[in-house]
């Protein structure tokens, strides 16, 4: 009851419609000055795609690698490896 209350005064108040009002102004109603063709976003999703997934492929295929290392290390040092 208490937000409907609340939503109904704020609704008509002076500082909501200034606050809709700035909200509205940044929105941008008109096309963009230059149009990006479809080789410009498939290089760019390329390059998006390549930068997240090349860290975590090259950390996937040397697993083995590592899980040999702290092996080794856990052998060497009989203990856990730090």
């Amino acid at each position: 009851m208490f937000s409907a209350l609340k939503a109904r005064l704020l609704r008509g108040s002076k500082v909501m419609e200034a606050y809709w009002q700035a909200h509205r102004s940044i929105i941008h109603h008109k096309p963009p000055k230059d149009k990006i063709g479809p080789m410009q976003s498939v290089f760019t999703i390329c390059v998006f795609a390549v930068t997240l997934l090349a860290p975590a492929g090259w950390i996937l295929h040397h697993i083995p690698d590592y899980r040999q290392r702290a092996s080794a290390q856990h052998h060497n040092h009989g203990g856990p490896c730090t």
